[in-house]
């Protein structure tokens, strides 16, 4: 009995060195991610694009926020490939450093008015491996960090590589917008936007030390002892998995409300073209209020997952935030601050996390170990990659003076996500499945009454290590 204890709480600690990575990594690298998201939507129209037509300036400037995506399936099948075969901590650790310095590559780039249509060319070619660095971010930390966590708590711990996520566009928003409250305009436009792209040498530098600390998983070392790697995981995964891969590809397209809450959402606030007249540094609070919520709600929905199943909450989470799209941006429409905040606390902070709380562990938990990065990466990527059009399609629909913009734009989103919805619902659940029969349709989840009583030991087993560890302090 002793040496059983003395395993669990082994496995406990290793769960949480995965997570903390997995959580670091995340915020590190969508910090990147969404300065970019950021920029895209309150800068980028005004120097990277010819000035005489704003409707025209926003809609370039959107779509190449949607670029990066198109980069993304093509990143996800080779990095997903390397998840596969050489492991889930190599590729984390080339995902950091392809992230970091195209980053550096955005903030160092020239203008339209320096250099013509040469600058939204070279724009457009970052965004690009950006895309591709981060299509196997998610697939490879989710896997990471799934195959440490002890059974009966795989959602929870899983969750918290969206914690992270959510945490970096905290990040992201915070450093744009004292330089956009305090800096004049004129110097703002000018040099003051590069700032949060040439501070990721500090990402590079942290990431690289943090995810070179961290050990395989168990799942992948066995099945390289059991010589079971496929040298093709991505043809395997097709062969064998394509359902599944078909819903995670229906199930991703609720990547539709970030891009509402925090790209569209800020181009019509902002852009003058649209006459709303949000000032920029107000509408930044907007998303950051809503994902300071998110961040506080992820673990407690994760951990729910763990109890009552991965399909409830994100059934929920999928309708009801597509609903809420049509308040939220109502309350833009009118100029509302105080509703446009309440809408995208609900909407973004709460109910939508009822998706993006469960689908680090539900996607990875759909598919074997043998081809979990390389299925999940590349379904999940095409799904965002649709999504990632919409900014574009959004302006394109409801452009600047056009009538009924919150309601053709919140049809379009609440139709997406009742489509997911359906999705999740057509997939088998997953959170009873012991970790080796993942990925099999015919697995046999294990008995109510059983799963609780070893999630209870799981619970035991991680407070007892973090007493041990307390004491030993």
């Amino acid at each position: 009995m002793a040496t059983i204890t003395t395993h669990k709480a082994h496995d406990s600690e290793k769960s949480r060195k995965a997570t903390l990575s997995g959580w670091i990594g995340s915020v590190l690298e969508y910090y990147d991610f969404f300065i970019y998201a950021t920029a895209a939507s309150l800068i980028f129209p005004q120097i990277f694009f010819p000035k005489g037509d704003p409707k025209t300036a926003i809609i370039a400037s959107l779509a190449t926020y949607g670029v990066g995506y198109v980069a993304r399936p093509i990143g996800a099948f080779m990095l997903g490939h390397w998840g596969d075969t050489k492991g889930r901590k190599h590729v984390l650790v080339v995902c950091m450093f392809l992230m970091g310095f195209s980053t550096m590559g955005v903030g160092l780039l020239p203008t339209y008015d320096q250099v013509g249509m040469l600058a939204p060319i070279l724009l457009v070619a970052m965004r690009l491996i950006q895309g591709f660095a981060v299509a196997g971010e998610i697939s490879g930390a989710s896997s990471m960090i799934l195959e440490h966590a002890p059974f009966g708590r795989r959602g929870y711990f899983s969750s918290f590589t969206l914690q992270g996520v959510q945490f970096g566009q905290i990040l992201a928003a915070a450093v744009f917008l004292p330089l956009a409250h305090y800096m004049p305009e004129e110097a703002f436009n000018s040099w003051g936007w590069r700032i949060p792209f040439l501070l990721s040498f500090v990402v590079i530098v942290v990431g690289f030390m943090i995810r070179r600390n961290v050990d395989e998983t168990p799942a992948f070392v066995e099945e390289g002892a059991a010589k079971a790697r496929p040298k093709a995981p991505m043809v395997q995964a097709v062969q064998q998995s394509w359902r599944d891969m078909l819903r995670v590809v229906c199930m991703a397209l609720m990547n539709v409300v970030p891009v509402v809450a925090t790209i569209f959402g800020a181009a019509y606030a902002v852009q003058p073209g649209y006459g709303i007249g949000f000032s920029k540094d107000v509408y930044l609070w907007i998303p950051v209020l809503g994902n300071i919520v998110a961040v506080l709600v992820i673990p407690f929905v994760g951990n729910l997952s763990d109890k009552i199943g991965r399909r409830p909450p994100l059934i929920v989470g999928a309708i009801g935030s597509g609903l809420l799209s049509f308040g939220y941006l109502y309350a833009i429409s009118i100029h509302n601050v105080p509703l446009a905040i309440v809408m995208s606390v609900l909407m973004w902070g709460v109910v939508y996390q009822g998706y993006n709380a469960v689908f680090p562990s539900f996607y990875p938990e759909l598919f074997p170990t043998r081809t979990r990065v390389s299925a999940m990466a590349i379904s999940q990527n095409l799904g965002t990659l649709v999504t990632a059009m919409l900014p574009a399609v959004f302006a394109t629909v409801a452009p600047p003076g056009a009538a009924n913009i919150p309601l053709t734009v919140g049809a379009i989103t609440l139709a997406v996500t009742v489509l997911a919805a359906l999705a999740a619902l057509s997939a088998r659940e997953t959170y009873r499945v012991r970790m080796e029969d993942l990925g099999n349709p015919d697995a046999v989840p294990v008995g109510e009454a059983e799963y609780e009583r070893l999630r209870q030991q799981s619970l035991g087993a991680s407070a007892m290590s973090r007493t041990t560890a307390g004491t030993a302090h």
